[in-house]
């Protein structure tokens, strides 16, 4: 596999082996790689998180009567359209 990479991104792989905490630049693109996949896992949660607190809030709302109701599939579409903005 063949990768290119800007003169800037290429410098920090090199100074990161320069450094000594990796013994070439394949090890510094896997460790890249790994922390890429890390970090979308934590996004992934972030976000679960905060659809599940938004979902409380929401069900508190119907519980205390604060709901609305729809009647048609037209009336849920403009809520829809209202919601996107």
């Amino acid at each position: 596999m063949h990768i290119s990479l800007t003169a800037e991104l290429e410098s920090r792989v090199k100074a990161k082996v320069d450094s000594g905490l990796y013994n070439n630049a394949s090890e510094v693109i896997r460790e890249a790689l790994r922390f890429m996949d890390t970090h979308e896992e934590w996004v992934k949660e972030v976000r679960l998180a905060s659809l599940r607190k938004q979902l409380k809030v929401g069900v508190e709302q119907l519980d205390h009567g604060e709901g609305i109701v729809i009647e048609s599939k037209e009336a849920l579409d403009s809520l829809f359209e209202e919601i996107k903005g």
